[in-house]
């Protein structure tokens, strides 16, 4: 899969999806400082799915009605590196096929997807 990893879902995360033999742009190595309007349009334009931390991408898509092709929303209490990938990690393994063109959130508990 093709996966937008904004800034502030870091780095650690980002390698590990390489490490899984996922496509990944990461917002941190490739992007640091960039808008999150910029990297919502850059995620639509190139077909990526957008994994953040960051809950401004939900107000953008609903109440500003940006598309995308796919948002995962980490909305966690541990915001750890290690908690982010083992959340991640169930996700891919339970619902990767329904990834795609849905505003995903997840915790460490849950999971909620939304067409938008």
């Amino acid at each position: 899969m093709r996966f937008l990893v904004d800034e502030c879902t870091g780095p650690k995360v980002a390698r590990w999806l390489v490490g899984e033999g996922h496509e990944v742009y990461s917002v941190f190595d490739e992007a640091r400082g960039a808008d999150d309007h910029t990297l919502l349009a850059k995620a639509f334009a190139e077909d990526w799915i957008l994994i953040t931390n960051d809950k401004d991408f939900g107000e953008m898509v609903y109440r500003e009605r940006h598309p995308h092709h796919g948002i995962i929303f980490l909305r966690l209490t541990d915001d750890r590196a290690h908690n982010k990938i083992e959340v991640l990690r169930q996700l891919l393994e339970n619902y990767a096929d329904k990834l795609p063109d849905h505003f995903v959130v997840a915790t460490e508990t849950r999971v909620r997807f939304a067409r938008a």
